[in-house]
This record gives C-alpha cells, structure tokens and sequence, in this order.
C-alpha cells in the first residue's frame, strides 16, 4: 500500500510535464500570436483638390511638390483638372446638393467673385496669421471682399515680353519701349522680312482681353468704362498697328504663342514666364530673350494675372486644407515652382535656386510686376470680356468708327454692371 502511494503522486506529476511539454500549457508565450504584431497603421486620408495646368506643371507638383506634404500628413492627394468657370459651377452642383467632396481649389484671379457672392468658398479670416511675411504684399487684397479673407495668395503671374535677339539685332532694332517704337519696329520687320513679325493674341478671348487691358491703362484710361480718352486712344492705335501684325495673331493665345516664338513666326510677342522653360530650355532657343514691355502715352502697365487658394464651402478636410495652403505658400515649395516652372513668386525670398540662365527672364519679370494692376474682380466679368473683344474685333478689323463703337460697347457694360 505504502509503494502504491509513492507511485500515484509520481506518474500525476509525469503526467503535468508531459501534456506542457505538448502544448497544453499556457506558461510559455507564442510569438507569432497577433499581440506580439505591431499594431496597423492609419489609412492615409484623402484630400481632393482642384487646379487648372498645363501637363509640365502637374508633373511638377504630383512629383516634387505634393508627396513632402503626403508623407507628413499621412495624406493621398487626388488632384483633378479643373477650369475657373467649370470649378464655379461645380461647386455650386456640390453645395446644391450638400455633398462636398473637393477640400481645396486654385483659381484664376478673375473668377473669385461669383464663388463668394455665392457662397461657395469659406472665409479664411481667421487663417489669416498663416500667410508668410514674405508674401508680396501687393497680392493679399486680391483674396479679401468686403473686409474678409477667402482667398491665400499662392501664383502670381504677368506677362513679360519676349523678343528674338538675332533678329532684331539683323535688322538693326531694339526691342520697343514706346507706342511708337512698336509700330516702327512692327512696320520695319513686315518690310525686312516681306511678312510680319510681331504678334499680339487675337482670339477674342481672355487673352485678348487682357492685352486690351494694357493698352487701354498705358494710354490712362479705364477699361470698365471702355469710351474714356484713353480707351479711344488706345483702340485708334491698335487699328493702326493692326496691319502690321504677324498674321498668326489671329491664333495666337497662351499656349500657341510659345510655338510662334519658338518657330520664328513671331520675333516679338507677349505671353506668360512658363514660356522661360518652354522655349528656351526645352526648345534651345536660346536667343529668345525677355524684358518688362513696352510703356504708352501715359505709362507702363501689366495686367496681375495668376491664381490664389480657397477651400470650398463645407469641405470634408478643412483643416488639412488649411495646412496644404501654408506648404504651398512656403519658401522650399516657391523656389521649386520658381527653378522648375519659371512660375514668378509669391515670396520675396523664392529666388535662391534660380539658375544663371534664368536669371536675366526673372529680371524681366520683377520689372513687369512693378507695373501690374489687378483687374477688377466683379461678377460680370463675362460680359467685360465679350464687349472689350467685340469692340477690338468691329473697330480695328472690321474698321469701324472707333469713338461710336467705344460708346456702343461702353453702353453694354453699364447695362452688365447695372444688372
């Protein structure tokens, strides 16, 4: 009985160790159980944003400027093409129906009112601190209305005039600083070379309009009355002009004068910087050169073009909106747009990494801006345009009487503003 006892307790105990042994313990910890897993990262968020460029200037931002921002944020960017007219309406759509889905929206200066007399945009007031001390502060009132902030400065833009060196230089000209030294150097070209060569854009559109803009404001008048002295003056040379003209002006907007200027169709025309890069760097044409323009009766004047930031009304990601706004204002996102995109900047100290070549273009543009004057942002804007182009097309090419047509037109837009 005694060995019996001894022999129970023995084989219980064996018994133990044996099913530990086969897993049936739990005093050793399985690594490869789930707790031992580090635990999953956040799925990034989405931010949607809109913007109207050219395929170079997407590249540019999907590749250098947007993934910083991605990677801090834990953010996926979805960028959608988008023209000023067509952003306006699709957000109306959107708030229509109360479904946001787009956080952030660049837009041409020019298109700001109808988006806030609508309602479409947020006011950014109190975001105001967020905007650099760098900036320009000539761009910070295009954004405000009524007292109140809604849009970040973020593009500037303005053209600059582009001549060809070689050839003015082969007939003995220098780039026009006068009214009157375009029309010489116009008229010498289409003789020296049995076909004109200076071009202006002349397919009635935006483009026209804000050529139209400066000559009306160099001769001192006021476009949005268009039948001033100094809109008569300017039309009444523009007719003159007119003959003069490389016949491809009448095709020539944003995008084509490049080709002109890269093709010798035309040896002298205006049109935005990224041209820099597009005619000189990628064309070779390295005696494209460029200046600040041409001054008239009265003085110089550019039209301040570009685009500024706003965040439509009740975006799902307003705060990250916020936040893609100040990296886009910054100073290392500036001079990438600035080296890489020949943009002008919206900050004074954005020009460190621009190359040598570049640097006589970016003179050119600094002396352009110093001229610049917004156009005035109004809600009728349309009806500007069509009576400022309508007028240029009756009176200059179809030689109507420039006094009565300037009075006919100038009627339409008081009705247009009235309205």
């Amino acid at each position: 009985m005694s060995w019996r006892r001894l022999l129970v307790p023995a084989l219980c105990a064996l018994l133990a160790v044996s099913l530990t042994a086969c897993g049936g313990g739990n005093t050793k910890k399985d690594d490869t159980t789930p707790a031992a897993n580090p635990p999953k990262a956040a799925e990034p968020k989405v931010l949607k944003v809109v913007m109207g460029l050219g395929e170079p200037e997407w590249k540019v931002l999907k590749e250098d400027v947007f993934p910083t921002f991605e990677k801090a944020n834990n953010v996926k960017i979805e960028a959608y093409q988008g023209e000023s007219a067509d952003t306006v309406k699709k957000l109306e759509a959107m708030k229509s129906a109360n479904k946001m889905e787009i956080d952030l929206i660049a837009q041409d200066n020019m298109q700001l009112a109808p988006l806030v007399e609508k309602g479409l945009v947020e006011d950014l007031s109190a975001y105001k601190s967020k905007i650099p001390a760098q900036v320009i502060p000539a761009l910070l009132p295009v954004g405000e209305f009524s007292g109140k902030l809604y849009f970040m400065p973020y593009r500037p833009n303005v053209e600059i005039n582009f001549y060809n060196e070689t050839m003015l230089n082969k007939h003995g000209l220098k780039p026009p600083t006068t009214w009157d030294e375009l029309l010489k150097v116009a008229k010498t070209l289409k003789e020296k070379e049995g076909v004109a060569k200076v071009g202006l854009k002349l397919t009635l559109d935006g483009g026209t309009t804000v050529q139209l803009f400066e000559f009306i404001r160099q001769a001192g008048g006021d476009p949005m009355v268009l039948n001033d002295g100094g809109s008569v003056k300017a039309y009444t040379f523009l007719k003159e002009l007119y003959p003069y003209l490389a016949p491809d002006s009448k095709k020539a907007d944003w995008n084509t004068t490049n080709k002109y200027l890269a093709t010798d169709a035309f040896y002298l025309a205006a049109n935005w910087p990224f041209g820099v890069n597009v005619i000189v760097q990628e064309g070779g044409k390295k005696e494209i050169k460029a200046y600040g323009g041409w001054k008239g009766p009265v003085k110089a004047s550019k039209v301040l073009g570009g685009e500024v930031l706003g965040i439509p009304t009740g975006a799902p990601n307003k705060d990250l909106a916020v936040k893609l706004m100040e990296h886009l204002m910054s100073k290392e996102v500036q001079e990438i747009l600035v080296s890489k995109l020949a943009w002008p900047a919206s900050r004074t100290d954005a020009l460190g990494k621009v190359a040598d070549w570049q640097k006589p273009y970016f003179e050119a543009i600094n002396a352009a801006m110093a001229t610049t004057q917004p156009r005035p942002n109004v809600t009728y804007w349309a009806d500007v345009e069509k009576a400022t182009t309508d007028a240029f097309r009756e009176c200059v090419i179809e030689g109507k009487d420039v006094k009565a047509t300037l009075d006919k037109y100038a009627a339409v837009l008081a009705a247009a503003k009235k309205k």
